[in-house]
């Protein structure tokens, strides 16, 4: 049996970890989720070889959460994509960690990625419409 995908989250300040401890409020506890920090002394090159150490011990089908585009986290995230057999998707929020979480027990996130990248999408919304919309008469 394949060992279950591993979720890792590479955030700006380490919020992926109190993201996390949000959730387990939600969920219960939260198995095979690790986060790494970028802080403000890392250097590139500390922080590429903290989250290699980390991606090359995860299992195929495994799955990389940063925070935004263009920074240090995502970038790194893509360049260790080219070597190891994982799936990056930046924008991470609480809806998109707990679709990745439902969806590992059906097999790699790694088949999943455009259905994630839906889920956290479709989480960002204009809560005042939205709730307008509910109270519409149908």
């Amino acid at each position: 049996m394949e060992p279950l995908p591993q979720i890792l989250l590479l955030t700006h300040g380490g919020w992926g970890e109190q993201l996390c401890n949000s959730l387990r409020m939600v969920t219960g506890e939260i198995q095979g989720v690790m986060e790494i920090a970028l802080m403000p002394v890392d250097t590139l090159g500390e922080f590429y070889q903290r989250v290699e150490a980390v991606v090359k011990a995860m299992p195929h089908g495994s799955l990389i959460l940063t925070d935004f585009i263009g920074g240090t986290t995502s970038n790194v995230a893509a360049r260790l994509s080219a070597d190891y057999p994982v799936a990056v998707i930046c924008g991470l929020n609480a809806s998109l960690l707990l679709e990745a979480l439902d969806r590992r027990d059906a097999g790699p996130l790694t088949d999943c990625v455009a259905d994630l990248v839906d889920a956290g999408r479709s989480s960002c919304l204009d809560v005042v419409a939205h709730v307008r919309q509910l109270q519409q008469p149908q």
